[in-house]
């Protein structure tokens, strides 16, 4: 059994990849926590830290479509390392912002957006190099493995983050994000890299019209990047609010919200090893459906609860089923698409998935002062069960995959 689940660790450089990008992930998780408590603190305000997150991701809907051309045009390591570079040099000049007791909340928005913009040509370089790292037949575990290693640095960044920031302080964390970046800049230079981008005298545009004519033509490609965004738009403020349900809701410390984000995390590494112990499965459409379905449910129920406990047990559950979904939608995406188009294909999927954070943040944080934010994640907890359903039952195409 633990050969089917870690098959993907088989292969060389998938396996130094994920090593570096994991131990960097600790670091970004690290200063996650450390950045959102930091906003609430400074502020006081959920409508910030919804905008803080909507600059970090607002990047990555403008600028990734020109990314996933770079990335089927340049050797993606390049464009990975300057993407770590950006990222590290950023976390330094807030750790020293803060050590020097001049970081103020306008400090903290802008490297926010920089951030995101090194993220919106990395990111679609990343998307499209896992899946070159190993055969077809293992792309799905490749694809749930790397979801595993995002998770358990979601769990393990947070508590050591959560450490950090109670006994030496939030510039701890940042400092050790920036330093977090060299392991996977050294895991990029040992990989024994296939791909070799076609030489082309074609414009950036015409590139991404090809990507565009690619995905209308594949049927239920389009449905599979609408499905990511509304995943995205209304799923992840879950994440998001964490600090407010935490703070305002219970009237708790940063060590309640390290537990819910460690309670989802660990639902999330759960919900990726089943998916990669299930490997290539039939009816990958279907099983993402469901998992949708079942996290709206999972939403409604972790935004009504008033028990700790309780709260943590469904952000468990609800972190599980976004993984299976995430998973299958990602690898259904991924073994549609050639080589040669992934970069592109991966783009617009990015700017789809990581593009609903943004607004789903901004306009979850504009609701929360008005309607409660338990009011507003239950009403999305409902529109995307009801999303699940409705593909699952009536325009039926991704659930025939």
């Amino acid at each position: 059994m633990l050969r089917r689940v870690f098959k993907a660790f088989h292969y060389r450089d998938f396996r130094i990849l994920w090593i570096g990008a994991c131990t960097s992930t600790i670091g970004t998780w690290m200063q996650e926590v450390a950045q959102n408590w930091l906003v609430l603190s400074l502020t006081n305000s959920p409508f910030l830290l919804g905008l803080d997150a909507f600059l970090g991701d607002i990047p990555i809907f403008l600028f990734s479509l020109v990314g996933g051309v770079l990335a089927d045009r340049i050797d993606r390591r390049f464009i990975l390392i300057g993407s770590q570079v950006v990222q590290m040099i950023s976390a330094a000049l807030l750790a020293t912002l803060i050590w020097t007791k001049h970081v103020q909340i306008w400090h903290i928005l802008c490297l926010s957006f920089v951030v995101g913009t090194a993220q919106s040509f990395g990111g679609p370089a990343y998307s499209a190099l896992v899946p070159s790292l190993v055969e077809r037949e293992d792309v799905p575990n490749a694809i749930a493995l790397n979801s595993i290693q995002f998770n358990l640095a979601r769990v393990i960044g947070p508590v050591l983050g959560g450490l950090a920031l109670k006994y030496v302080g939030s510039a701890w964390c940042f400092a050790l994000n920036s330093l977090s970046f060299l392991a996977v800049i050294v895991s990029l230079l040992r990989l024994n890299i296939n791909f070799s981008p076609p030489r082309t005298g074609e414009s950036i545009m015409t590139s991404m019209k090809q990507g565009f004519t690619f995905i209308s033509a594949q049927g239920a490609m389009a449905t599979l990047i609408l499905i990511a965004f509304c995943m995205t738009l209304l799923g992840i403020p879950t994440i998001t609010f964490l600090p407010v349900f935490a703070k305002i809701v219970f009237g708790r410390d940063a060590t309640t919200y390290v537990m819910f984000l460690a309670a989802s995390g660990l639902g999330s590494i759960t919900g990726a090893l089943a998916v990669a112990w299930m490997g290539d499965i039939k009816n990958k459409g279907r099983v993402a459906l469901s998992a949708l379905v079942v996290m709206g449910v999972g939403m409604v129920g972790f935004s009504q609860s008033r028990s700790v406990v309780l709260s943590c047990i469904m952000l468990f559950f609800t972190g599980s089923v976004l993984m299976c979904a995430f998973a299958m939608i990602a690898s259904l995406v991924q073994l549609i698409t050639p080589n040669d188009m992934r970069g592109r294909v991966m783009s617009v999927y990015n700017v789809a998935f990581r593009g609903g954070m943004p607004f789903g943040s901004v306009l979850t944080g504009w609701l929360v002062p008005m309607l409660t934010a338990p009011t507003v994640l239950t009403v999305n907890g409902l529109v995307l069960a009801s999303l699940g359903l409705y593909f699952l039952l009536v325009q039926r195409r991704v659930a025939e995959l």
